[in-house]
């Protein structure tokens, strides 16, 4: 079900003498041939048995949970850029995918067996193009396709009386999911249905080899799905080393899934089976940017504000790979502005970034708030005023206006 169900460290192999032979070769033994992974509905697919009716109900109620939130974003042209990307994706059966993103800063996304669907805008920050995207819509497409989510419910049914659909009716908030939660526990339902479903390593093995597959068919290149997990084994890395803490954050929808270097391996070997010699595999990076443009800073300012500044310094760096720009060192500073550890020089650290991120044509108002700020606190008076100048041209009606005027008069500090 979810992309970023990736962190428990269940990954043990079973039987020396394969993980012997996953240790010489750095493959996991339950990868899935691709080529076996045939989708199990098409079209305008409808459940006949009466439990799968049942779930069926149920995610009917939590979509319309979701589509009331005020977590949604309703910006089109990223909703619409999403959706289409599902349709040249999401395989046969993609006439049935409904696409909902919602501004949450988490790393994940779910596909319903209705066809209704979910991306978290931490998600789509992470991305670094289009054909990463694209892998994790496809994942999440295989699960919808290969029928995972009822196979895992009458799993669930068979090895305990605990859990029924009524049960889920009752609603346990979004304290059960463990991700990180700011205003979606208002979405009882959904954290309730999220709460109960754990894919197997099995499932979650056949919805990457199919989805590798589906976005390889399409042109894309199914490597960026190995390169979407190795970031984010990054990212877990360096949030665990600035808190000094174990890797798992305990924050994850799930905890059954394989080790994300297991999987990052198994999808590496799949791209090398599914890449055709002498094709050419698009990875769409500029068509990506423009369409999350809009919303680019938004999210970025969620992320810096989760309280978590090795993710979120680690996040920043990962995009600045593909070009620095304007909008990633105004936030690199904002990491070390919002730590504020004047023993670790943190301010300085973050006037510099400011300092840095005015340089470029793209710098948000905010960068020059800030710069001007720095500046005045070394006491270079006129720089600042000519840096809160430049903020009160670009944003007028900020909130904050009469204090910056006031400011750039000389009135304060």
């Amino acid at each position: 079900m979810c992309i970023r169900c990736d962190i428990s460290r269940r990954a043990l192999l079973a039987g020396g003498g394969a993980l012997a032979a996953s240790a010489m070769t750095g493959i996991a033994h339950a990868r899935i041939d691709p080529a076996s992974m045939v989708p199990l509905i098409g079209p305008g697919y409808r459940p006949t048995d009466e439990d799968e009716k049942g779930l069926w109900q149920q995610v009917e109620r939590v979509e319309e949970e979701v589509a009331g939130t005020n977590l949604l974003i309703k910006d089109e042209g990223v909703t619409g850029y999403v959706r289409d990307l599902i349709g040249k994706v999401g395989g046969p059966a993609a006439q049935d995918m409904r696409i909902y993103v919602l501004r949450i800063p988490e790393f994940n996304a779910v596909m319903f067996p209705t066809g209704f669907s979910i991306v978290f805008s931490g998600l789509l920050l992470r991305m670094r193009n289009e054909a990463q995207l694209a892998g994790v819509i496809a994942h999440e497409s295989g699960h919808f396709l290969r029928r995972h989510m009822i196979r895992q419910w009458r799993d669930m049914r068979r090895k305990s009386d605990l859990f029924s659909i009524g049960a889920m009716a009752a609603g346990i908030g979004g304290a059960g999911t463990g991700v990180y939660l700011g205003d979606v526990v208002q979405l009882a339902q959904l954290g309730t249905l999220l709460s109960l479903f754990s894919y197997s390593r099995t499932l979650e093995a056949e919805a990457d080899a199919m989805g590798a597959r589906l976005i390889a068919e399409t042109g894309y290149d199914p490597l960026e799905m190995s390169n979407t997990w190795q970031q984010l084994v990054g990212e877990m890395d360096r949030s665990a080393r600035y808190r000094r803490k174990h890797r798992d954050r305990g924050y994850d929808l799930f905890s059954t899934h394989p080790a994300p270097e297991t999987r990052m391996a198994d999808l590496r070997a799949t791209a090398a089976e599914l890449r055709v010699p002498g094709r050419t595999y698009e990875t769409g990076r500029a068509r990506y940017l423009q369409a999350i443009d809009p919303i680019r800073q938004t999210i970025l300012d969620d992320q810096v504000k989760l309280n978590d500044p090795g993710a979120s310094q680690y996040v920043i760096e990962t995009l600045a790979q593909d070009g620095w720009n304007g909008l990633l060192r105004f936030y690199e500073g904002e990491v070390w502005r919002l730590r504020n550890r004047d023993s670790q020089g943190d301010w300085q650290r973050a006037a510099q970034s400011y300092a840095i991120a005015v340089a470029y044509p793209d710098a948000p108002a905010e960068a020059f708030r800030w710069h001007g700020v720095a500046l005045m606190k070394d006491g270079r008076r006129p720089e600042a005023r000519a840096a809160f100048n430049r903020y009160l041209a670009m944003k007028p009606d900020a909130p904050d206006a009469p204090l910056v005027r006031q400011m750039a008069a000389g009135g304060m500090m």
